[in-house]
């Protein structure tokens, strides 16, 4: 099925206003939090600066795929390296899904924080620690942005999957090579979607758990 790409920021906003039904909060928390994240940007880098004028299109459309990819989804979100949160935190506007944003560093953690209170996401907690040092508990959806390389993704969160667990992995132009360098159980787990935000960008979508059993084999 071809995937009509979003190319322009109105589109981008009329595809998420279209795809989610946004109620007049939503679309302040979304607005809200873009204007944080540009505001932020000047002090760190959490985003290239050539994509701010393009923030709806690269960012918020780009992280709010990830959720109409979920289907029915439910229970644990968890977001690995969430970053500026993204996706978390866009997920997390449009969604009541319970949401945990894993991330390392302390002042992108601190720039989070500061988002989940001002918008008063109640239903998101943030971890400043390394996701090797996060206690295990199941997750309905595991996504990754910008992690690490796929079998070393992989590898650092099968803990946290179930039989039930979606997997929602962006991996730009190497998503193909990444998946077919893993071995052949991980494959089957997992099929390519194309990107809504980027013709040469696609998500890996996955579901499923990923025993001990499975590691190493071909």
């Amino acid at each position: 099925m071809t995937v009509e790409l979003l190319t322009r920021e109105a589109e981008a906003r009329s595809w998420i206003g279209a795809t989610f039904a946004l109620n007049e909060r939503q679309w302040a928390q979304l607005e809200r939090f873009a204007a944080m994240l540009v505001e932020e940007n000047a002090r760190q880098n959490l985003i290239a600066a050539s994509t701010v004028s393009t923030l709806w299109v690269r960012h918020i459309a780009d992280s709010a795929q990830l959720l109409a990819l979920d289907g029915a989804g439910e229970g644990l979100w968890i977001d690995l390296g969430s970053g500026p949160g993204l996706p978390g935190l866009v997920v997390a506007i449009l969604s009541s899904r319970p949401m945990l944003l894993v991330e390392s560093r302390r002042r992108r953690c601190d720039f989070l924080r500061a988002v989940t209170g001002e918008l008063d996401l109640a239903h998101v907690d943030v971890v400043e620690a390394p996701l090797e040092r996060i206690a295990t508990r199941p997750a309905g959806t595991i996504s990754a942005r910008a992690f690490a390389p796929l079998d070393k993704l992989i590898a650092l969160s099968t803990r946290f999957s179930t039989e039930s667990t979606r997997w929602l992995l962006p991996k730009g132009r190497n998503a193909v090579k990444e998946l077919a360098s893993l071995p052949q159980p991980w494959q089957r787990m997992f099929h390519v979607e194309q990107s809504r935000t980027d013709a040469e960008s696609q998500i890996l979508v996955g579901m499923g758990r990923i025993g001990a059993k499975q590691r190493g084999k071909r």
